[in-house]
């Protein structure tokens, strides 16, 4: 921050006539990595920069301004101070005269400049500051910006006077403040890269002699002393809960909010206002407040005198970092941990990191921030360890672990993909004892992180559909949980989740996808359980896909891109016009009851990928997978607020969703009729993008010529698998004459094959329906077919037993206006129609003759027939001679009433991304 006293009482306006070039000789004054990043810009378009003039050297470590400096030749002077007491030192103004620059650029300077040099140049002195002058002028206007609650941060850059950040504006740029932003996310996100583009235009407007001269308004005007006084850094408790956050936060990291807690002077670091439940855990005193202080397992969660509560994540005591969620604990002795060899290879590695931030030899008690490393520093430690390393740390490894030998472990340890602590998340659990294993799993909505309870207390039952009996009772989620998730994944999306690059975020996607590996018996057992899946095919498919679709899309995170495209120039000029694609924000997601995990991932991996963040509502039938994958994702590394999952009935979380008007996309699969009412309520509520996989009723053709051993295979593959609760199971199969009866007889045959019975038994083939209602609607179904003249060839009834087991079932003699003909069973229930070859255009027209168009197939070995069956179906998937063959890399969706948009594929992708155009002309 530039900081003059009053050495002259007005400006000359001739030095606004003078004649300009388009480039200049710049002396820079000030110091830090912004101050060197500027000078690099400078260079880059083709300014000289004749002198440096920076602060001394911290022990062996000189500024970066000054290294980078010297690297490129460019005289550098480091100063120790520009007075004595109020008049100009003439050496050192003597000094800097002779480099003869024609304007200074303070991007950062912490010294008193005398007016002598400000004025010198012809065309003076341009300064950065960063607030929106005249508001805040002084050396800590970021962290009054905070610490006042303002809405709006932002930088000018004006020319600097005689007064105290009082000079004519040049330019200024804004940013809002969002609810978690800190000092240092401020200036990573905003202050710092706008902040050197702006300093570096700047110079070109003054260079070209456009650079304007806007007199500052006293009007709003404000000076607010440096916090670095002690005194101004205590918490005062007395205070609102909202402006003691944004008190904490606006000290963070530097210099830090300090206060009393059990006596002892603690600083307080990452904080954030707590929305969940209040957690357990040991009772601290906190200075003059009224409430006890809690220490639990994600912080030290404090209650204003207001009520409002502040979860704290970090603490400094005795000027060692600590988490909070520590404080108490008897300090404990480093881990040990053996390196390998290629571990030790680290070593070096980070070494030289260190000593090239540092300016210093290095030993295993080396401390970083001791040494004179900042919060820049920070940064450039993470990217370095990525870049020469390929790991990904954050920022709390290295507050946490600031002693070489300790960061060089943790460094280790997350190579080794250890977690600590607080990525495993706290809860409640459901325990149940099944499949020789030990099932625990949560029972609460998830959001922001964390698992709560719902704001109303309602409840849903989990069913056994093996058994009926019940497995537990979760918290059912209301329109005002949406609510809190939503503003949860809003904050996640604007502040951590976007911060990180698209790699980054892919890494955590092929995490999560690694410990659904890890954990898949688990997952399966609980899927099984919850929605009748036999347990084998859950492993397979249910939990199987899902690890394939994460990790197709964690690789997709950073191969989204835009393209480029030949517009006709604006002659004498020149146009390049750019797309580039980017995610929507805060996405829903709905799911059905038939792959509960696996529609999660085909759409949750799709969306993430692009870069949004999720609000979703699993099934309210068979919701538990989804809460074991929320457990999980925190455990991945997913930061707080991204996926959030609230189980709840699809009338009232369901309708929130669809109609929150701070969602911009929905993502659904489910039936027709809910379908409708979700486009509706996204229409009228802010006209969000919608992708629907609906209602099917897949027609299957199957020709005389073809395999009739694996046509009868494939069929049966295509009705009862999972239970026939499949999108795309073959609703109607259509037989040619000539092998209809030989055909009807090798499927009843192999129907009376089918094992029914306990999903989690290794031989079972045929597990219960997913639920009561919906066996009962088979039931109905079945009545309702036979009425019409459909014959029931085997099957059609509930299965003598407890569960909802209902048997695999076959009907002849389907006609096309029959009920079976037109309506999705969407279970175990094969509808046969008998046509004749002489017109395959006839069966294809039949086919089409329903209002779905999801899925289809066709067995044969004439290719042209194939062919021309693939070409004239209205469906969005066709299938020859095979069925229900689904990859992550191919695209899911369907056509007409099977509603529209794909799952799968890199089509999936453009479900959740919206394409800007950006022309420019040059």
């Amino acid at each position: 921050m530039l900081m003059l006293r009053k050495f002259f009482k007005s400006r000359p306006t001739s030095r606004f006539g003078l004649t300009y070039q388009r480039d200049l000789n710049v002396a820079i004054i000030g110091q830090s990595t912004f101050a060197a990043e500027v000078y690099k810009l400078l260079l880059k378009n083709g300014h000289r920069v004749v002198g440096v003039f920076t602060i001394l050297d911290k022990g062996n470590r000189q500024d970066p301004l000054a290294a980078v400096a010297s690297e490129n030749n460019t005289p550098v002077f480091k100063i120790k101070s520009w007075r004595k007491g109020e008049n100009a030192l003439p050496e050192i103004v003597a000094q800097y005269k002779q480099v003869d620059a024609e304007l200074n650029v303070l991007p950062f300077c912490s010294q008193f400049i005398p007016m002598e040099v400000i004025e010198h140049p012809k065309h003076k002195s341009i300064c950065y500051h960063p607030s929106i002058l005249p508001k805040h002028r002084g050396v800590s206007a970021i962290n009054w910006t905070l610490m006042n609650g303002d809405k709006e941060a932002g930088f000018s850059i004006f020319w600097a006077d005689d007064g105290l950040d009082t000079g004519p504006i040049l330019s200024q740029k804004s940013c809002p403040v969002l609810p978690d932003d800190t000092v240092d996310s401020l200036y990573n996100r905003f202050l710092y890269p706008e902040g050197i583009k702006s300093m570096a235009e700047a110079v070109d407007m003054v260079a070209n002699g456009t650079a304007p001269v806007i007199p500052q308004s006293t009007e709003g005007s404000s000076f607010e002393p440096s916090v670095r006084k002690k005194a101004l850094q205590k918490v005062d408790w007395s205070r609102s809960g909202v402006d003691i956050q944004n008190f904490i936060r606006g000290l963070d990291s530097s210099p830090g909010a300090w206060t009393i807690i059990n006596e002892t002077e603690v600083k307080l670091y990452k904080s954030s206002i707590w929305t969940n439940e209040t957690p357990t855990g040991e009772q601290v005193t906190v200075d003059t407040i009224q409430f006890p202080a809690i220490v639990h397992s994600n912080g030290l969660l404090i209650t204003c005198n207001d009520g409002l509560k502040i979860n704290i994540e970090r603490l400094s005591v005795d000027g060692k970092m600590m988490a909070a969620s520590n404080y108490g604990n008897a300090d404990t002795v480093q881990e040990t941990i053996d390196y390998t060899d290629q571990e030790k290879a680290y070593i070096p590695v980070v070494e030289s990191i260190w000593k090239n931030i540092l300016n210093m030899e290095i030993g295993k008690d080396t401390h970083f921030f001791q040494s004179g490393a900042g919060s820049m520093d920070v940064v450039r430690l993470i990217e370095e360890i990525k870049d020469k390393l390929k790991f990904t740390l954050k920022n709390d490894d290295v507050y946490m672990s600031p002693v070489f030998s300790d960061f060089c472990n943790t460094l280790v340890k997350r190579s080794r993909g250890s977690t600590d602590d607080n990525t495993r998340v706290e809860y409640d659990p459901v325990v149940v004892d099944v499949n020789n294993m030990k099932l625990q799993f949560a029972k609460q909505l998830f959001i922001n992180g964390q698992f709560v309870d719902s704001e109303s207390g309602k409840t849903l039952e989990c069913i056994n559909p093996a058994d009926e009996s019940v497995i537990c009772s979760i918290q059912c989620a209301s329109e005002a949980d949406v609510d809190q998730a939503v503003i949860a994944a809003s904050r996640a999306f604007e502040g951590e989740w976007s911060e990180m690059s698209p790699r980054d975020r892919g890494a955590v996607l092929y995490k999560i996808a690694d410990l659904l590996d890890k954990n898949r018996e688990e997952l399966a057992t609980i899927e099984s359980i919850d929605s009748g899946a036999v347990y084998t095919l859950a492993l397979k498919t249910h939990i199987g896909m899902s690890i394939d679709v994460w990790k197709y899309f964690a690789g997709w995170a950073d191969k989204i891109h835009g393209q480029t495209i030949p517009i006709s120039h604006a002659r004498p000029n020149r146009n390049l016009t750019f797309t580039k694609k980017e995610p929507f924000g805060v996405c829903g997601i709905i799911t059905p009851w038939n792959y509960p995990l696996m529609m999660l991932s085909w759409k949750m991996a799709a969306c993430l990928a692009a870069g949004n963040t999720v609000v979703m509502k699993p099934t309210e039938v068979s919701p538990l997978t989804a809460l074991k994958f929320a457990e999980l994702s925190v455990e991945a590394g997913f930061p707080a607020g991204v996926i959030n999952i609230l189980p709840g009935l699809g009338s009232e979380a369901g309708r929130a969703i669809a109609e929150h008007p701070d969602i911009r996309k929905v993502g659904f699969t489910g039936s027709t009729a809910t379908g409708h009412a979700i486009m509706k309520a996204s229409a009228e509520s802010n006209l969000k993008k919608v992708s629907l996989e609906l209602g099917g009723k897949s027609p299957l053709i199957i020709l005389d010529d073809c395999d009739l051993d694996k046509s009868v295979r494939m069929s049966m593959g295509g009705v009862f698998f999972n239970k026939g609760e499949n999108c795309i199971a073959a609703g109607r199969v259509f037989v040619e004459s000539s092998i209809h009866d030989k055909f009807i007889d090798k499927v009843v045959e192999e129907v009376k094959k089918i094992k029914i019975g306990n999903p989690l038994e290794r031989d079972t083939h045929h597990g219960p329906q997913n639920h009561k209602a919906h066996l009962e609607k088979l039931i109905n179904y079945c009545k309702k077919a036979k009425n019409e003249g459909a014959e029931l060839k085997i099957g059609g009834k509930r299965v003598d037993r407890p569960g909802y087991y209902f048997e695999p079932t076959v009907f002849t003699g389907v006609e096309d206006h029959m009920f079976i003909a037109q309506e999705e069973a969407f279970g175990p229930i094969m509808a046969v129609t008998k046509f004749s070859s002489s017109d395959l255009d006839a069966v294809i027209k039949r086919a089409n003759s329903t209002d779905y168009g999801l899925s289809s197939g066709i067995f044969t070995k004439d290719i042209s027939k194939a062919l021309r069956f693939a070409e004239k179906i209205d469906a969005g998937t066709v299938f020859i001679n095979t069925y229900n063959k689904t990859d992550v890399a191919a695209p899911f969706g369907g056509f007409k009433k099977s509603g529209f948009g794909k799952d799968l594929g890199e089509e999936a992708l453009n479900e959740y991304l919206k394409t800007k155009c950006i022309t420019v002309e040059y």
